[in-house]
């Protein structure tokens, strides 16, 4: 087997993105010169370096346990990846298996006589079937019993359609706000737009290819588009790219602008509610108010002092910032200097939200704390504290004063890296609901156009569907590869859901 350098850090990097390490991930393609690597990103599929780890140590096992005389005895316990690599416990574990084989023989030996009693009673082989089959029952109802709920309904294949054709994983999907048009974007450097408006197996896609100026000729950028968003009218999707540009598309898949001022990627954009302006944010440490039919940048705002991670707008001429500097900046077209600035994050935040009237800004962060600030103080308002491994994302229900569903309380969503999603009373500062059936990392949640249900996605390949009210969980779906990314139809009828390798799929929740 041989390998280079590049070879080796183009699959470190590739797992540090599908782990969510994103910004790491950044810096270490920056460090080893990934974009000089003559490697088709496109090409690698997901989890490379994991399947290879794991035929390596599956090597290593059947190394250790083959003898001279080319039997081979099972290993009772699995390397662990540190153990493949220690020469002691390699030695040591050929010892065991050499010892588990001479053990072997001497025990033939004894039992051969022992059978031919047992066969002779008739009792030893009806005893041990009855064991096995008793074994079986339980294990059954053992997965009943663990299983979602009683009310929860596991859907079918039938309702569910897969959409093939990116190359590699898609990091983001989104629903058109006024029809059924769903947009990917994935590492194979694409995004695409998928017509579910009738329902078929096999819709029509539009592939929006993501190219770059190179010797005079457009070359695909072979970079990760890493954000897209859709006007709010649903005429134009803005995508945004590993490659440094924001982009503009119409429905028909055409191109219409490019977005070139940043210099690095792109890590999320935004459109505003009038139509007229899409917010950026950069691991170049900028913002961006980009005029979206001219396609000029009207003001870059340069405050963060590392990468910018995740923007979100609170009017339509100002917005908030987050950062790995741990730092929130509130920023406002044509003004020099923020407005507001929050800090009290001890570790890169992640993501932010307004609420829908735009009064309460919550951030969350890979200090594990979840916080609510206000523009009319300095501090922060509540500091939620409760889950134990990273937040990665949150979402503000589409409820309350000023909503379509006024009647029904504000609440917030969050998604852990401790496999758990929870849902806060934001104004007591208490967590409702604690949302545990995920056995990985939560990547992503959505709410219902109407409140009442809660999508969340999970690297344990499931898609579940919850009730906002009792916290139950309605619905669950398995694929194929960890997801990424959940989103909701503008009825409420359809869920859209993007993975790790490569699937895009829709739930149709219609007469489940």
């Amino acid at each position: 087997m041989s390998f280079s350098s590049d070879e080796v850090n183009f699959l470190v990097y590739r797992y540090l993105q599908e782990s969510g390490f994103v910004h790491s991930a950044y810096t270490f393609g920056i460090e080893s010169h990934i974009s000089q690597s003559n490697i088709n990103g496109a090409l690698v599929p997901p989890a490379a370096l994991l399947s290879i780890l794991q035929k390596g140590l599956q090597y290593t096992e059947a190394e250790i346990s083959i003898g001279e005389d080319g039997t081979e005895q099972r290993m009772v316990e699995s390397l662990s990846l540190i153990d493949a690599v220690m020469p002691d416990v390699v030695a040591s574990r050929q010892n065991q298996i050499n010892q588990q084989k001479q053990q072997i023989k001497t025990e033939v030996q004894d039992t051969n006589r022992e059978e031919v009693v047992t066969s002779n009673n008739g009792v030893g082989t009806s005893d041990r079937g009855g064991d096995r089959n008793e074994m079986e029952v339980d294990e059954q109802q053992q997965g009943t019993g663990t299983g979602a709920n009683a009310s929860a309904v596991e859907i079918p294949a039938s309702k569910a359609t897969k959409l093939r054709g990116h190359e590699s994983e898609v990091f983001i999907c989104a629903w058109n706000p006024t029809t059924d048009l769903l947009a990917s974007g994935s590492g194979d450097s694409t995004a695409r737009i998928w017509d579910m408006s009738d329902n078929s197996q096999a819709p029509n896609q539009l592939i929006l290819r993501h190219c770059i100026q190179k010797g005079g000729a457009e070359v695909p950028s072979n970079k990760d588009v890493t954000s897209l968003d859709w006007k709010c009218d649903g005429t134009l999707l803005a995508t945004g790219s590993y490659d440094g540009y924001a982009r503009i598309w119409t429905t028909e898949g055409r191109l219409a602008t490019t977005l070139g001022q940043h210099k690095g990627p792109i890590f999320a954009l935004k459109w505003n509610k009038c139509g007229n302006y899409i917010l950026s944010a950069g691991v170049d440490k900028t913002t961006i108010i980009w005029d979206a039919e001219s396609g000029e940048c009207t003001q870059q705002f340069s405050f963060h002092c590392a990468p910018a991670l995740d923007v979100d707008w609170q009017t339509n001429t100002s917005f908030a910032s987050c950062s790995t500097d741990q730092c929130i900046h509130v920023c406002k077209l044509n003004v020099d200097k923020p407005i507001k600035s929050f800090q009290g994050h001890t570790n890169e935040v992640n993501a932010i939200k307004w609420d829908p009237q735009g009064n309460l800004l919550a951030s969350c962060s890979d200090d594990m704390s979840l916080k609510i600030w206000s523009m009319k103080q300095d501090t922060w308002v509540h500091d939620l504290q409760a889950h134990s491994k990273e937040i990665y994302t949150i979402k503000w229900s589409p409820t309350g004063p000023g909503t379509h569903n006024p009647n029904m309380n504000l609440t917030l969503a969050s998604a852990s890296f401790d496999s758990t999603v929870r849902l806060w009373d934001v104004e007591r500062g208490a967590c409702i609901h604690t949302l545990t059936r995920h056995t990985e990392p939560v990547y992503s949640v959505a709410f219902s156009p109407d409140g009442k249900f809660l999508a969340s996605g999970s690297f344990d390949k499931c898609v579940h569907i919850w009730s906002t009210q009792s916290g139950l969980l309605v619905h669950s779906y398995k694929g194929t590869g960890g997801i990424f990314e959940v989103c909701w139809n503008s009825r409420g009828d359809k869920v859209g859901a993007s993975a790790s390798d490569g699937s895009v799929f829709v739930l149709d929740l219609r007469k489940l």
